[in-house]
Parts: C-alpha cells; structure tokens; sequence
C-alpha cells in the first residue's frame, strides 16, 4: 500500500515537471541568450530533479521487491492452509462426531441414572439427619465435657479433702497415742502415788507403834527410877 502511494506521488511529481512553464530564460532566448550562470543554476535544477526521481524510482522498485516478497509469502500461506484445510476439517468432523457420541452417551446414562434419583434424594434425607443427631450429639459432647471438668475440679477437691483427712487422722492417731502414753503414765503414777500412800499410812502406823512403844518403855523406865510414880508421863 506504501509502495503504491509512493509510485502514484512520482507520477504526479514528474508530471507536474513537464507541465510546469519554462523558465523565463526560455522564453527570452529568442531574443537574447542564456547567461552561462542562469543555465549553470537551471542544469542544477534539472540534476536535483533528476535525482529526485531517480531516488523515487528506487523506492519504487525497493516498493515492487517488498511487495513481490509479500504476495510470495501470501501465497505460500494460502497454498499451507489450502493443503492443511482439510485435516483441520476432519479433525473438526472428527472432534464434532466425538462430541456427538458423547452426547448420547451422557443422555443414555442421565436416563439410566434416573432410578438412583429417589435413592439419591433419601441419602440426602438421611445425611441431613445424621447431620442433625451429629450436631446433638456434638452438644451432648460439650455437656458431657463440662460435667467432665467439673467432676474433675470435685476430684480434685475430694483429693484435697482426703489429704486433709489423713492429715487430721494422722494427728487424731498421735493424740491418741500420746493419751494413751499420757493415761498409761498417770496410772502408774497413781499406782506409784497410792503405793507411796500406803506405805506412809504403813510407816505412820509403825510410827505410832515406835512412838507406843517408846512411851510405855519410857514409863518403864520412869517408873523404875520413881517407883511412887502411878502413870508415867511421855516426854
């Protein structure tokens, strides 16, 4: 497309060339000639035109070779598609039959399937059902949980409690023993106090018995020294 807007513009720049009017030296050589410098600029003139078309010819030819490459490639393209065409077309054919078969296959297994309907609706029943007694049973787990913690907590001050019993058993058990050590004690110090008693009541009555006899051996021997004397006086 560039190449042909390219080629149209040289058209047009070379026939504006011609039909551009000729210089006024030209026009007055027929009377007087050209000066050498105004045929010197107007041969400048005409090589830079020249030159110009001559650059525009070459862009055309470069236009022609890009655009013979390009139909080249295009028909090479054409002639690729036009021999993988009709693989594409069996294969579309192919997939189009595949997908046909398919077709009456799933239609054939929905309509084998539509027994398992009812059983699939009652499984869905039964699942919300087990879902239902999961999540009550779920609930029960918590209570159960909690009942669990706090028979814990109650273990824990039933244990408490026990260890305060056999603390307090154990302390009973020593007061006891010490009572008993203490009553065991107190006996045998009563035993010892009521022989203690008895052998001072024994020696009071052996005193009083020295102490008789004392008196009655006095007024023996009173009485031996004062015969006169009736009834001895103890000193």
């Amino acid at each position: 497309m560039a190449g042909r807007h390219r080629m149209s513009r040289g058209i047009d720049d070379r026939q504006s060339f011609r039909d551009d009017p000729q210089p006024i030296v030209h026009r007055a050589s027929r009377h007087l000639p050209p000066h050498p410098a105004v045929l010197e600029e107007e041969l400048e003139i005409q090589h830079r035109e020249i030159q110009k078309i001559m650059g525009e010819n070459r862009h055309l030819v470069d236009g022609n070779v890009f655009l013979q490459s390009e139909l080249t490639a295009v028909k090479d393209e054409i002639h690729r598609l036009s021999q993988i065409l009709p693989a594409i077309r069996a294969d579309k054919e192919a997939q189009t039959r595949e997908l046909v078969e398919r077709g009456f296959k799933l239609e054939a297994e929905l309509q084998s399937a539509e027994p398992l309907r009812a059983e699939v609706v009652q499984l869905r029943a039964e699942s919300q059902k087990l879902n239902t007694l999961r999540q009550e049973l779920s609930t029960k787990i918590q209570t159960l949980n909690k009942d669990v913690n706090r028979c814990k907590a109650d273990n824990q001050q039933v244990a408490s409690m026990k260890a305060d019993i056999e603390g307090m058993h154990k302390e009973l058990t020593e007061a006891r023993r010490v009572y008993e050590f203490d009553k065991k004690a107190n006996e045998e110090l009563a035993e010892q106090n009521q022989a203690m008693e008895t052998d001072l009541v024994s020696m009071a009555r052996e005193i009083e018995k020295l102490r008789a006899e004392q008196a009655r051996v006095y007024g023996i021997y009173i009485c031996s020294l004062f015969p006169f004397c009736l009834s001895p006086t103890p000193l």
